[in-house]
C-alpha cells in the first residue's frame, strides 16, 4: 500500500522546482515503491494537484490561463473516433456490419430514433439503438460542442483546469468535442451520467482521449442522482445537457437541481437539435430557470437587453454552421440500402450542423454586457405602439436567413418580445448589409426601421429598406 500523502507532499514541493519525475519521488517515499506505482498514484491525484502528465512521463503544473479561443471549424469527424466506432461495429456484427440483417437492424433503429424525436416519444436505447444513434449523431454532436464552448472561451470563461458533468452523455459526441476543443494542455475531470446502452459506446470512445482527460462514467439517470453527491470533491465548472432535455419528464426541475452544483463562476450549457419541438422546449426551460429575480442569467445567445423583462414568444431559434464531410461509417450504411419509394440516398447520412443552445450562469456575466436604453430604443414588448412607425432598437440576431423568397428574413429579439419579431430585408444597401453578415447571437443596432404587423404570421415585421441603418454593436 503506497503512502499517498507522501506522494502528494513530495509532488507539491517539487512542482515549484522542476518537472515531477515518478522515479525521483519513489526515492523519497517509505518502502521505495516502484516508479510505475508512483506514476499511477500521481495520475489519480493529478486533478486535485493541478498536474499535467507529459509525454515523457513527468508531471508539470497546469497553466492557470483559461482555454484559448480555438476558432473551431471542423470539416470532418476525426478519423480516430470514426475508426473507434467502426471497431465496435465490427466487434459486434463483423466486417460487413452495414449489410444484411445487422445493417437492416441499424437502419431501422435510426428510423425509430428520428420518429421518436420528431413526435417527442420516450426514447429507449438498447445495444442496437445505441450504435445506431452513434452512427447518425456522433459527428454533428461533436461539432456542435466546440461551437457552443467557443462562446465561453471568447470571454476567458473556460478554465484550463476544468471539472465537467455531462448529464445524459449519450454515445460521447459532446465529450469528444469538448476534449478536442480544450486541447492537450488542459486538465479535465470529466464525469458522465449515462444509464443506457450508450454507456458502452461512450466508454469505448473515451479510450481515445488524452492522458489529461480523466473520465468517470456513472450509469444512472439524472433524476435518480442527487447532484450534491457528485460534487463532494468540488463543484463543476461546466454542467452540460447535450440533447437530453427533451427526454426528461420534468426538465425544468432537473436543470434547477443541477444548477446547485455549478460553481459560482461556472456555466450550465444546454444543447438541443434545431427542430421546432426540441428548440422550443429548450427555451421553455431557459425561461423557467432564468426568470427575473432567480439569480440565474442567460449568458448567451438569447440575451435580455431590458432588465426585468422576459420573452414569451415561441422561442424557435437556432444556429447553423457548415456541413461536415460524410463519414465513412454513414456512407457505408447508406449505400448498402435497398431503397423504396419512401426513402432515397442520404437517408442515413447526417452531416448538418444545426442546433439550439443556452448558456446559463449564476454570477451575472453575459456574453455582451450591453443594455438597451429607454431614451434611445423601442422595446419589443411595446411594439404594438409603434406599428406603421419608423423606430430605432437594439436586437439580438437569432437566426440565419429563414426565407427562400426574394426578401431575406431574420428572427430577432431583445429579451422582452411577447410574440415573434422578424427583420425583413427588402432592399439591401451598404447601410444595412450587416444584418445579413452578422453572426448568430450578435447584438445589432437598427435605426429607422419600419414596424408592421403581419396578420398571417401573427408577428411583427421590422422592414429593413434603403433608409434603414444596421450596425453590429457586439459579435
Amino acid at each position: 500500500m503506497i503512502d499517498r500523502d507522501a506522494v502528494r507532499d513530495n509532488a507539491k514541493y517539487l512542482r515549484q522546482v522542476r518537472p515531477i519525475d515518478p522515479e525521483e519521488i519513489a526515492e523519497y517515499v517509505e518502502g521505495s515503491p516502484h516508479p510505475a506505482v508512483v506514476k499511477q498514484t500521481l495520475r489519480e491525484e493529478a486533478f486535485d494537484l493541478g498536474l499535467l502528465e507529459q509525454e515523457d512521463g513527468t508531471f508539470v503544473p497546469v497553466d492557470e490561463d483559461p482555454v484559448a479561443v480555438q476558432r473551431w471549424h471542423p470539416e470532418a469527424f476525426p478519423d480516430e473516433y470514426g475508426f473507434a466506432l467502426e471497431d465496435l461495429l465490427v466487434r459486434e456484427y463483423g466486417a460487413n456490419w452495414h449489410m444484411g440483417e445487422s445493417g437492416d437492424a441499424l437502419r431501422e433503429s435510426i428510423r425509430h430514433l428520428k420518429t421518436d424525436y420528431f413526435y417527442q416519444n420516450p426514447v429507449e436505447y438498447d445495444d442496437v439503438a445505441a450504435l445506431g444513434y452513434a452512427i447518425y449523431h456522433l459527428p454533428d454532436n461533436y461539432a456542435v460542442a466546440g461551437y457552443v464552448l467557443e462562446d465561453l472561451a471568447k470571454k476567458g470563461l473556460l478554465p484550463r483546469k476544468l471539472r465537467v458533468l455531462d448529464v445524459g452523455a449519450g454515445a460521447g459526441g459532446p465529450a469528444l468535442g469538448l476534449h478536442d476543443y480544450v486541447g492537450e494542455d488542459a486538465l479535465v475531470d470529466y464525469h458522465a451520467l449515462e444509464p443506457s446502452a450508450n454507456a458502452d459506446v461512450l466508454s469505448h470512445l473515451l479510450e481515445e482521449t488524452g492522458r489529461n482527460f480523466h473520465t468517470t462514467i456513472h450509469e444512472e439517470t439524472a433524476e435518480d442522482v442527487d447532484p450534491s453527491e457528485l460534487s463532494e470533491s468540488g463543484e463543476f465548472d461546466l454542467v452540460l445537457f447535450g440533447n437530453v432535455l427533451s427526454e426528461l419528464e420534468d426538465p425544468k426541475t432537473v436543470v434547477r437541481n443541477y444548477l446547485d452544483v455549478v460553481a459560482d463562476d461556472g456555466s450550465l450549457v444546454a444543447v438541443e437539435p434545431a427542430d421546432l419541438n426540441t428548440s422550443m422546449g429548450l427555451r421553455k426551460v431557459e425561461r423557467a430557470v432564468a426568470e427575473p429575480g432567480s439569480g440565474v442569467t442567460v449568458y448567451s445567445p438569447t440575451l435580455r437587453l431590458w432588465d426585468g423583462y422576459q420573452p414569451a414568444d415561441h422561442g424557435w431559434s437556432f444556429d447553423v454552421r457548415d456541413d461536415l464531410q460524410t463519414p465513412g461509417f454513414q456512407r457505408r450504411l447508406d449505400e448498402a440500402t435497398d431503397w423504396d419509394e419512401d426513402e432515397g440516398p442520404g437517408t442515413f447520412v447526417n452531416v448538418d450542423v444545426q442546433f439550439s443552445h443556452s448558456i446559463l450562469r449564476k454570477d451575472g456575466k453575459r456574453r455582451f454586457e450591453i443594455r438597451a436604453s429607454g431614451t434611445k430604443h423601442a422595446r419589443m414588448a411595446d411594439m404594438e405602439k409603434h406599428v406603421t412607425e419608423r423606430i430605432d432598437l437594439l436586437a439580438v440576431k437569432l437566426s440565419h436567413n429563414l426565407s427562400e423568397g426574394k426578401n431575406k428574413v431574420f428572427k430577432v429579439g431583445d429579451g422582452s418580445e411577447q410574440v415573434e419579431h422578424y427583420a425583413v430585408l427588402t432592399r439591401e444597401s451598404v447601410l444595412n448589409e450587416e444584418l445579413e453578415h452578422a453572426p448568430y447571437g450578435a447584438v445589432l443596432g437598427i435605426q429607422n426601421v419600419l414596424c408592421l404587423w403581419n396578420d398571417d404570421e401573427e408577428a411583427y415585421n421590422l422592414v429593413v429598406d434603403a433608409e434603414t441603418v444596421v450596425d453590429i454593436v457586439a459579435a
